[in-house]
C-alpha cells in the first residue's frame, strides 16, 4: 500500500514515536498516537538526557525542532567528573565517550517540545493498548483495554521496555542485568544544598568501587538526580527486609551499603528531598531482531531495550526520523518499513554490545 493515505498507529508518546510523528506531519502525512498515560503530566518523566550531534540532533534537524532545542538545552551538562569514593577527589579518567556535541537537556522538557509541535489531538491520552491482531491483507487491529478497537495499515510499537506490540513480532523479553539504580533527588540544590551543588557541578559526578557506584546529574531548576547504583539480586529488597516505600529504612540501608565512602557523597543519600524509587536495569536480548511482517515494526526500547548510559533515547529520536523518512520517500509501507528495519536493527545491535560495555566498566560484573 502507499503510505501517503495510510492509517498510521504509533503505540506509545516516548520520544521516538513523537519524532515519528512529527516528521511525518512536516511531510503532510496523517497519523495518530495512542499513550496509555491520562494526560502529558500523569507521571515524572525521568533525569537529564544527552543529546548527541550524530543521532538524537540529527532527528531533531529532521522534526524542524533543533533551534528550539538548542534554547532550552545545556551544554555545560556535557561535563563528567569521576571520583574517588573514599575521598571525592577527582581522578584522572574521563567519563562515558560521546559526542563533543552532547548538550544536556531533561527528558520532560524535550518531550514536551514534541508534543506542542504536533497537531490538535494527534495524541489520543488515556488510550492503553493491549495488543496488536493481524487482519489478513497487511493491515492491523489494534485492541484497547477499554474493548474498543481502532484498525491500521501500520503500526508502529513504541511503546517502550514491556511494549504490548513487540510480541507480535517477536517472543524476547526483557531480562534483569543483575544491576539495580535507586534513585533521589534533591531539590533547589544551590540555596538548600550549597556544598553538594558545587560537588556536582552543571553535570555528572560519578564514585564507583567494588560493584557499586553513587552517580549524580545537574538538572535544570536546580535539581540534582542521584542514583546509588549496584549489582544485586532483582529482590534485593526482600532479602534485606527492606520496604522500598519507607524512605528512612532505603536510606538507612544504602548508607550502611556505601559505609566507608566520602561523607560528602554520603550526603547525596542523607539529604535527599524526593523518595526512593528502585529501578533494576532490564535489557532485552542483543541482537535483537525479528522476521519482517507486514504492516508492523517496532522502535526505541521496544525495539532494542539497552542499559541506561546515554545511547537509548537518542537512538529512538533516530529510529523515528529514519522511519518516518523511509514512509515518506518509499513507494509503498512494506518497503519503507523493510528499509527502516535494515537501517535500524545493525545499529541497534552495535549499540546494544557498547553500552553493555559501559555498564560493565562503571559497575563491573563479580569476580571481574
Amino acid at each position: 500500500m502507499n503510505s501517503a493515505h495510510a492509517r498510521i498507529a504509533v503505540v506509545g508518546a516516548g520520544l521516538g514515536g513523537l519524532a515519528l510523528a512529527r516528521v511525518l506531519q512536516l511531510h503532510g502525512r496523517s497519523v495518530t498516537v495512542f499513550e496509555r498515560e491520562a494526560a502529558t503530566g500523569a507521571r515524572p518523566q525521568g533525569g537529564s538526557l544527552d543529546i548527541h550531534g550524530g543521532s538524537g540532533q540529527v532527528a531533531l534537524r529532521a522534526a524542524g525542532l533543533l533551534d528550539r532545542f538548542r534554547a532550552l538545552a545545556r551544554p555545560e551538562g556535557q561535563v563528567w567528573r569521576v571520583v574517588d569514593p573514599v575521598t571525592a577527589t577527582t581522578l584522572p579518567v574521563p567519563g562515558p565517550e560521546h559526542d563533543e556535541d552532547s548538550p544536556e537537556i531533561d527528558r520532560g522538557q524535550l518531550r514536551g517540545l514534541f508534543l506542542e509541535s504536533l497537531t490538535e489531538d494527534t495524541v489520543r491520552w488515556g488510550c492503553a493498548v493491549t495488543r496488536a491482531t493481524p487482519l489478513g491483507d497487511g493491515s492491523w487491529r489494534l485492541l484497547l483495554d477499554d474493548g474498543t478497537t481502532e484498525d491500521a495499515d501500520l503500526v508502529v510499537g513504541a511503546d517502550g521496555a514491556w511494549s504490548r506490540i513487540r510480541p507480535a513480532l517477536s517472543d524476547a523479553t526483557p531480562g534483569y542485568t543483575g544491576v539495580t539504580l535507586v534513585e533521589t533527588g534533591l531539590d533547589d540544590c544551590d540555596t538548600r544544598h550549597p556544598a553538594l551543588a558545587r560537588m556536582v557541578g552543571n553535570g555528572t559526578v560519578l564514585a564507583t568501587a567494588a560493584g557499586k557506584a553513587l552517580l549524580a546529574q545537574r538538572n535544570s531548576n536546580g535539581h540534582i538526580r542521584v542514583y546509588a547504583t549496584f549489582r544485586t539480586p532483582e529482590n534485593w529488597q526482600e532479602a534485606a527486609d527492606v520496604d522500598l516505600d519507607d524512605a528512612v529504612a532505603v536510606r538507612a540501608h544504602l548508607l550502611k551499603m556505601f559505609d566507608g565512602w566520602d561523607e560528602s557523597l554520603l550526603d547525596l543519600l542523607r539529604h535527599h528531598d524526593d523518595g526512593f524509587v528502585n529501578r533494576p536495569v532490564f535489557v532485552l536480548p542483543a541482537p535483537h531482531t525479528w522476521e519482517h511482517v507486514p504492516g508492523i515494526t517496532l522502535l526505541g526500547d521496544a525495539a532494542h531495550l539497552m542499559p541506561p548510559v546515554g545511547l537509548g533515547a537518542n537512538l529512538a529520536l533516530l529510529d523515528g526520523a529514519d522511519l518516518a523518512h523511509a514512509l515518506i520517500t518509499e513507494s509503498s509501507i512494506d518497503d519503507a518499513v523493510r528499509a527502516y528495519e535494515d537501517l535500524m536493527l545493525p545499529r541497534a545491535a552495535r549499540a546494544a554490545e557498547d553500552s553493555a560495555e559501559v555498564l560493565d566498566n562503571v559497575i563491573p560484573p563479580t569476580g571481574s
